[in-house]
């Protein structure tokens, strides 16, 4: 059974910073891609960006690039999402997420943890 432990979140002002984690429990982490998401208030669930499987390869949405950072430490079965500069409008709450590949379908998700950016 695959389970992923997200942690971190809270709330922060605008232009701080947070760290959300994602732990996977099994040994097949680092078989994987690894994405985030997120959910605002009253909208849909949106990408936010992904990682490959050995962490060389990630990919952003636009409205995130140059501000946050995925990294992972599959000797720590964890995938982390590095949150700078951050905005109001990245009020929501985010998931992690596995994938096989980029271009796959996520199977497993995080619990999801909140993030709430006051101005």
């Amino acid at each position: 059974q695959v389970q992923l432990v997200q942690s971190g979140g809270g709330l922060v002002q605008a232009g701080g910073s947070l760290t959300l984690s994602c732990e996977a429990s099994g040994r097949t982490f680092r078989s994987y891609a690894t994405g985030w998401f997120r959910q605002a208030p009253g909208k849909e669930r949106e990408f936010v960006g992904a990682i490959s499987r050995s962490g060389g390869s990630t990919r952003y949405a636009d409205s995130v690039k140059g501000r946050f950072t995925i990294s992972r430490a599959n000797a720590k079965n964890t995938v982390y999402l590095q949150m700078n500069s951050l905005k109001p409008e990245d009020t929501a709450i985010y998931y992690c997420a596995r994938v096989y590949r980029f271009d796959g379908a996520y199977d497993y998700w995080g619990q999801g943890t909140r993030v709430t950016v006051s101005s």
